[in-house]
């Protein structure tokens, strides 16, 4: 930070008291993870946002935000509904851009790194728009914790104007499984240990946020974050 902004607030300790949310933890469930806690002590390592990501919005948009999800996550399915409200609010004026990255829980949600290979066949098949058509369904049909019948995946591309037979062959075929379990360990490293994870990049900033926000929230955030700091009052 340079020498003249020293009387700003950093952004990570603010957005870390605007954001309360509920998260799905793979360990310790009694733990929280915000902005400017115990992420904000190690570096943030994130894979940079590349065109193999599934994206909405303007990849150089001021703020990118990549979260990492799981399908049968519950607060993850209605998180994913509140991102579409922040894109349709930011995203097209190129504010804001929304990159989808897996983190599949297997240990509690045994189905979603199935899911998540499926969304990655529709993407296959469909490309972005392909896969953002898919896993909008999805997360509309499941009703999560585990509970969507996987012979819904093939239905479910069906629906979505996908190749049902082509899908199928894909799905069959695993191509995905190491492109789910890497995604899967990026979240990890990055940090996470609850769904939805997401980490703001603003700038050179990386800033890990847990849980699923209301879109109160979320505008709350991203407005903090496009000033780049907050003034203090001294």
């Amino acid at each position: 930070m340079e020498e003249n902004n020293k009387l700003a607030i950093p952004i990570a300790i603010v957005i870390a008291g605007l954001l309360i949310g509920g998260a799905i933890y793979l360990v310790n469930k009694g733990s929280t993870n915000t902005p400017g806690t115990n992420n904000q002590e190690k570096e943030i390592t994130v894979a940079p946002v590349t065109t193999d990501d599934h994206i909405l919005g303007n990849p150089d948009a001021d703020v990118v935000i990549i979260e990492y999800s799981d399908t049968e996550c519950p607060f993850c399915k209605d998180f994913h509904s509140v991102m579409h409200q922040v894109i349709d609010e930011y995203g097209k004026d190129g504010k804001v851009a929304w990159v989808y990255r897996h983190f599949p829980l297997a240990s509690i949600h045994p189905k979603a790194p199935r899911e998540a290979e499926a969304t990655e066949c529709a993407a296959e098949l469909g490309g972005n728009d392909g896969f953002w058509a898919y896993i909008d369904r999805l997360f509309e049909v499941t009703p999560g914790n585990n509970g969507l019948d996987l012979s819904e995946l093939p239905v479910i591309a069906e629906e979505v104007g996908l190749d049902r037979a082509a899908f199928e062959s894909c799905l069959e075929s695993g191509r995905y499984e190491d492109k789910v379990q890497a995604s899967y360990q990026e979240a990890l490293d990055a940090g996470g240990r609850g769904t939805p994870y997401n980490i703001l990049l603003v700038g050179d900033q990386k800033i890990p946020f847990e849980g699923g926000q209301s879109l109160a929230g979320m505008r709350a955030v991203i407005e903090t974050a496009l000033k780049g700091s907050i003034p203090t009052s001294n």
